[in-house]
């Protein structure tokens, strides 16, 4: 682990923004005035993905992919300029907001800055020829990491990136070499200190394909040794298995609950329901009710929460990756203020610190989660499958306030009965709380 990682990442939010489809126009500039609204959904860090001019050769789609990167010391020329992206960071710090940026060095596009410069850099096959090792990934060529002067520019290029951002989200950071990474962490602080490193750590199948083929693969546990946050790919599949009913919510929580034992004791994962790669968990949940447990209960797991862009207003519409494609602001089923409120829990100390435990309830799909710190106690009650349940509580019989929608619950005999909506409760050892 990162030994200087602050667990102060546990109470934040990251909200992700793809800029050629955050808006109609497509650029740095046009996101400014969105700014005040997605810090008001609770927005500590803003993560673009990535903001470089992307490959024509092999290109994907009409407009690229931008994880085809040409040139990682420029930006895209169809987003703005560099002056134009410094004064978004700038509006983005005014509002006590952090920028980080993606990061994405395991490949570059086949006719990127790097391969005109130096071939030698990059991994080739049998034939000679410049290639990848995910055939699917045909629009990129891999970087070959057993040349000093490619760790050297690599580097370079983060410090010179570090002097306008503050951190950084790492693509496929498992495939690079750990050993690249902390020599990178290093010497970025020398340039700026506290700067935020978040590892795209993937899916365990994936990281076995490469290990059985002599790649470079890395595990989460190794990826803690420069990294602050990793991906939760190392469970997502579970979470996949129990939303189409594979398994039982209890293994999915009994799974959660080993994944916090096995790493060291400041771990910090990424909590999500979408991102870029993934349907928008609407497509995937069409009733209401459901999406707001599922989301708070993302909220309230361990670690930090991101939100990817349009995720508040439970569209189903993912935005392409390789064309331009804008959000669709106008959905009528806005998620704004249960994010406000569900921001407010996130905050919390024993959110940060506290003891932390996840149980089903017997006889239904519901969630009973507590965070434990002094006499504090955060309880949270999250319908999965959107049915009310009566369920067994750790709390005293008495009546507490939801600090969700101000709703009274009255716990009798240890037992409280839901109404379909999640369920967020503070209390004091035997003190209830009756505010919000």
């Amino acid at each position: 682990m990162a030994k200087d990682t602050s667990l102060n990442l546990r109470n934040q939010i990251i909200y992700c923004i793809y800029v050629r489809n955050h808006t109609p126009e497509g650029t740095f500039s046009a996101i400014i005035p969105d700014l005040q609204r997605i810090k008001g959904l609770g927005a500590d860090i803003i993560w673009f993905m990535p903001i470089h001019p992307i490959g024509e050769t092999k290109r994907k789609g009409m407009e690229g992919s931008p994880y085809a990167i040409r040139d990682y010391r420029t930006v895209n020329p169809a987003y703005g300029t560099m002056d134009d992206f410094k004064a978004l960071a700038s509006a983005i710090r005014d509002l006590g907001m952090k920028v980080m940026i993606d990061v994405v060095y395991n490949h570059t596009s086949p006719d990127s800055r790097l391969v005109e410069q130096h071939p030698e850099w990059f991994y080739r096959r049998s034939n000679g020829e410049m290639g990848n090792k995910v055939g699917e990934w045909y629009d990129i060529v891999d970087l070959d990491y057993s040349h000093p002067d490619l760790w050297a520019y690599q580097i370079e290029s983060l410090k010179l990136w570090a002097t306008i951002v503050d951190g950084f989200r790492c693509d496929v950071a498992s495939l690079v070499p750990v050993d690249f990474w902390v020599r990178a962490r290093k010497e970025v602080a020398e340039v700026k200190e506290g700067v935020i490193w978040l590892a795209e750590s993937v899916h365990p199948s994936f990281l076995r394909q490469n290990r059985d083929r002599g790649n470079v693969g890395h595990s989460d546990g190794e990826l803690y040794e420069a990294f602050d946050i990793t991906y939760d790919y190392d469970v997502h599949d579970f979470q996949q298995a129990y939303f189409w009913g594979e398994i039982s919510l209890k293994t999915y929580l009994d799974v959660l609950l080993f994944q916090d034992g096995i790493y060291p004791l400041n771990y910090v994962k990424l909590r999500f329901l979408e991102n870029h790669d993934h349907p928008r968990i609407r497509s995937k949940i069409e009733d209401l009710i459901r999406l707001r447990n599922w989301t708070a209960f993302t909220y309230f797991q361990k670690g930090t929460l991101l939100l990817y862009g349009g995720q508040e207003t439970g569209t189903a519409q993912l935005p392409d990756l390789f064309e331009k494609d804008p959000i669709d602001w106008s959905h009528d089923e806005d998620l704004t203020l249960l994010l406000q409120r569900l921001q407010r829990f996130k905050r919390e100390a024993a959110v940060r610190e506290g003891s932390y435990h996840l149980k089903a309830a017997p006889g239904s799909e519901t969630v009973i989660g507590s965070y434990r710190l002094g006499n504090e106690r955060l309880t949270g009650i999250f319908s999965l499958d959107g049915k009310a349940a009566n369920v067994a509580v750790d709390l005293p019989d008495g009546v507490y306030r939801n600090l969700l929608d101000e709703q009274e619950y009255q716990v009798g005999e240890g037992m409280l009965q839901t109404r379909t909506l999640p369920i967020l409760i503070k209390s004091y050892g035997e003190a209830l709380l009756m505010e919000t």
